[in-house]
């Protein structure tokens, strides 16, 4: 805890920031404003706490709080109020959080007059500073986190775009923990930099000398743990690397003339992000790429979750995992057989996925002699294998050292809860490990060895007699009803097959292409000494799950019978009463206290804050958390914190750790460099530089004596735009060519270009769901009465395909539900209606450039007032969000919708209506529209 002297004129204020680095970086931010680049794991959302803290304790300050996350919000609201309760400063109010635009404007309005420190979503913030419901000169500054998401298009750049042109003396102060993606293009820290209205950057990766210095001064005691992978494993897992590598060889095969595929590797393939990069630089092409290559993408991510699930699942789980891919491969979402299967399928190595996988799980020969020869009528039955993970050994004996830690040094003189904490990768593998501690039978099993290597150089066998054989004996039951019940929907699946008359062989005439360049399936790769490889299948076929006889699986079954032990095991409770708590529920003991957590990035922090552990197990590596560890225990010297590394040697569990670790090493060098040669960024109002060219073609009425008359003002280039379109770029980028952008809540179109020109825009997507519930034919029904050039823009996202389904692509020709026969009907039905395509929001805001060139001004007040009947209330003060899913109601029209708001008060007084009480508001049709879809079933 330290003391910082703000000014002369307010009083001291108590930050909670221990370490100097971390006071070195709130002194130079609070001193000048920049953006600040931070290595994961350091304690960004500390130092965001207490700078906000800092004006907030000072009081008369409106300061703004852009781009958090719901969860992060929560947690600086909650360290907050810890903090202005320790420091005591009578002006403190906390963090005001408006995340909604439940409040209605007035009660904004009044919030924003009394000051404070807020979080408003990017969507009302926008709404506010231009309807001047906020005035930006009021705000004091704006703290924005994120900063690696502030692009040209973004909401927080069209913000600071607001902010910064009426108000030069505020503060802005960014900070970002995500290095790498400020190196994924050309100059990306500049154009951050001036999306931002920075002009300085500020980098702090592990390897800064005052991050290094701070986080020496007291260690943890880390024990490295490197558990050795079963031989089944290690096989599934260059089987699937395998697969990964043929497939990024078949994309680089047909598109190596039009992309870059320089990182295109199997090293990089393991990140989560890898097939979301192989799709952007995809999707300007995608409408060209072939249907294989567009599934090899797809199977990309299939594969790496694969691998994590490797290492993560039990053997059952992720042998399950495995058939239910080849059950979805097997069949459509319609239930009709899928003539297109993955291509990596085809593969051997596939084939040795699965084999390995199932032998994980239980193994057995079938028994070639019938029921009346000397087998005594019966199968000798499958033989549950069961393999457990290596971790959950090493895991075991963990906690026993740590048991016996606590029982020979009992009297420990730290502040530490003695709590032990197991950290693992998500929220499943979580309850796992909760699952096998809770069942763990340390007394059967027999003897287990397990070669563990401490990174120290002793290796030394350890014996155990840990067993999760009761776990595992329970997923196996469940796998083998999982097992029946698909079983039975294949069953249905084939009977509807057949009485469409679709056949086998249509289903597989599409899977014989496999990959290109490949020796066949059916043939026998020859190796020294004459032995063959691979595992035979049918010419052109796939992967197919072992099916085991009837019997063997009835005799699984009766092995797997519950023994006396497992019934007597406790369940879990899935819904409790909570009937006489005070008897049954209690604080925990936090010196026999063993939780198990998912990472949750900085949400972290607070964890260990709450827990205070003093023995921490990483059953998964993860960067940042081991950082948090290092800034908890340099925090804390009066804590003794012992920390358990665990991860399998030799695996893509490993590689991905430290791939990780040398790709943030290798930004913040990257950063390093641009940062020495990058320009000095000025922060220049390119509203004051209007072009003289542009004002005599924006003041030139052609229609009036061919130009030659002058309009009388010079008046800046107005659009009314529906407050529902701030979800969009679109407003961001007409306001930056220097167009005035009107929010109001519009009944007609979306954007109003003049007192003649409507346009309504809609995505792809949105095209397609306004067909289908018909609002779209409402919707050019209104412009048409109202305006004489409606229009509607059909506008693609940037950088993704400028395509529809080509006509060439239909199978079967174009049928009346088809989304172009649709479009073709509608034009026919409203001549008057002019369709637009746009590649991308850029080109939207020329085209809208051009439509209005000399074109009068729209009056925004009228074109709110048109579609409203005479007598209502055209501003309309209702919730927007309950608004815009009334209107998403199928029945509900732009014109029937106002006698709902008109008589009926919530959602709730609505469902609980009856058809005929809805009719006498709306119409018989529409009534029984809505009440059909308020009362169906799920």
């Amino acid at each position: 805890m330290a003391a910082l002297e703000l000014n002369a004129a307010s009083p001291t204020v108590k930050i909670s920031l221990p370490l100097a680095f971390q006071q070195e970086i709130f002194n130079d931010v609070r001193a000048k404003d920049q953006l600040v680049i931070l290595a994961r794991g350091l304690g960004l959302l500390r130092i965001v706490m207490n700078l906000l803290h800092s004006y907030d304790a000072a009081g008369d300050n409106l300061v703004l709080v852009v781009g958090a996350w719901e969860l992060e919000t929560d947690w600086i609201g909650e360290a907050l109020a810890e903090q202005n309760a320790i420091s005591k400063a009578p002006k403190a109010r906390g963090l005001n959080i408006i995340t909604t635009d439940a409040m209605s404007v007035e009660g904004r309005r009044k919030t924003y007059a009394r000051g404070g420190v807020f979080a408003v979503t990017s969507r009302i913030l926008q709404v506010d500073l231009l309807t001047e419901l906020l005035p930006p000169e009021n705000i004091a500054g704006m703290v924005v986190l994120h900063a690696e998401k502030v692009t040209a298009t973004s909401s927080e750049a069209f913000i600071l775009r607001l902010y910064r042109q009426k108000n030069k003396d505020g503060f802005i102060k960014a900070f970002s923990d995500n290095p790498e993606l400020f190196t994924s293009a050309f100059a990306p820290l500049a154009a951050i930099m001036r999306n931002l209205h920075l002009s300085m950057p500020t980098l702090w990766p592990r390897f800064h000398l005052s991050v290094a210095e701070s986080l020496e001064i007291k260690k943890p005691e880390v024990i490295e743990l490197n558990v050795t992978m079963t031989e089944e494993m290690q096989q599934i897992q260059t089987s699937i690397l395998q697969c990964i590598e043929t497939s990024l060889n078949e994309i680089k095969k047909g598109n190596s003339k039009e992309l870059d595929m320089e990182d295109w590797n199997v090293e990089n393939a393991l990140h989560k992000n890898f097939d979301v990069i192989v799709r952007r630089q995809l999707d300007p092409v995608w409408h060209k790429v072939s249907w294989k290559t567009k599934q090899i993408v797809g199977d990309l991510k299939e594969l790496r979750e694969m691998l994590n699930y490797l290492v993560s699942y039990d053997s059952v789980s992720f042998y399950q995992y495995l058939e239910g891919i080849l059950a979805s491969q097997s069949t459509t979402s319609g239930g009709k057989g899928r003539q297109n299967q993955s291509p990596w399928l085809f593969l051997d190595a596939a084939q040795i996925i699965f084999n390995i996988a199932k032998n994980r799980a239980y193994s057995g020969n079938v028994n070639k002699c019938k029921v009346d020869n000397n087998c005594g009528g019966v199968y000798p039955g499958l033989i549950p294998v069961l393999e457990e993970q290596p971790k959950w050994v090493s895991l075991s004996v963990i906690l026993d050292e740590i048991e016996r830690d606590v029982h020979f040094n009992s009297s420990f003189t730290d502040t530490s809860y003695g709590t032990v904490l197991v950290m693992c990768s998500d929220a499943k593998e979580c309850r796992q490990l909760r699952e096998y501690l809770q069942t763990n039978d340390r007394s059967v099993g027999g003897d287990y060895a397990s070669n563990v290597t401490d990174k120290g150089g002793n290796d030394e066998e350890v014996k155990h007699t840990h067993s999760a054989a009761g776990m595992m004996r329970r997923r196996l039951r469940g796998y083998l009803t999982w097992k029946r019940d698909l079983a039975r929907f294949k069953a249905v699946l084939n009977d509807m097959n057949k009485s469409s008359g679709i056949t086998q062989a249509q289903v597989q005439k599409r899977q014989q292409g496999g990959f290109r360049g490949r020796t066949p399936t059916n043939k026998r790769r020859r190796t020294r000494g004459g032995s063959s490889t691979g595992t035979p299948r049918a010419t052109g076929a796939t992967v197919q799950a072992p099916e085991d006889p009837a019997a063997q699986v009835a005799e699984l079954w009766r092995s797997l019978k519950l023994t006396e032990a497992e019934q007597n095991v406790k369940q879990e409770i899935a819904v409790d009463p909570l009937d006489d708590m005070e008897k049954y529920y209690g604080l925990f003991d936090s010196q026999n206290l063993v939780v198990v957590h998912p990472f949750k990035e900085d949400m972290d922090d607070r964890l260990l804050e709450e827990l205070r552990p003093r023995y921490i197990i990483m059953y998964n590596p993860d960067t940042a958390f081991i950082r948090r560890v290092e800034v908890y225990r340099s925090s804390h010297n009066d804590r003794i914190v012992k920390v358990f590394f665990l991860y399998y040697g030799d695996s893509v569990e490993e590689q991905r750790f430290l791939c990780a670790v040398r790709k943030e090493k290798d930004a913040f060098s990257k950063l390093i460099r641009e940062k020495g040669s990058m320009a000095v960024t000025l922060t220049t109002n390119i509203m004051e530089l209007d072009d003289s060219q542009e004002v005599f073609l924006r003041t030139t009425n052609t229609r009036v004596a061919g130009g030659g008359k002058l309009t009388a003002t010079v008046e800046q280039p107005r659009v009314v735009v529906d407050i529902r379109e701030f979800r969009s770029s679109l407003p961001s980028l007409l306001h930056g060519r220097r167009n005035n952008i009107v929010p109001v809540t519009l009944t007609v179109g979306d954007y109003i270009l003049s007192p003649d020109i409507c346009v309504e825009r809609k995505s792809v997507k949105d095209l397609i769901s306004s067909f289908k519930n018909g609002r779209l034919y409402t919707q050019c029904e209104s412009m048409t009465q109202h305006y004489k050039q409606p229009m509607v823009l059909i506008e693609f996202e940037q950088n993704k395909s400028f395509n529809l389904e080509p006509f060439a692509d239909l199978a079967s020709g174009i049928g009346q539900n088809d989304l172009q026969s649709k479009m073709v009907l509608l034009a026919l039905f409203f001549p008057k209606v002019k369709f637009i395509w746009s590649s991308s929001p850029y080109q939207t805001a020329e085209i809208f450039e051009e439509l209005k060139r000399g074109q009068e001004e729209p009056d925004p007040v009228k074109a709110v007032s048109i579609g409203v009947e005479e007598g209502e209330n055209a501003t309309g003060n209702y919730s927007q969000a309950p608004l815009d899913m009334l209107r998403a109601i199928p029945g509900i029209t732009s014109k029937n919708y106002k006698h709902i708001l008109t008589d009926i008060e919530n959602f709730t007084e609505l469902s609980n209506m009856d058809e005929a009480e809805i009719r006498e508001l709306i119409g018989a049709e529409a009534a029984k529209k809505v009440y059909r879809f308020l009362n169906q079933t799920f």
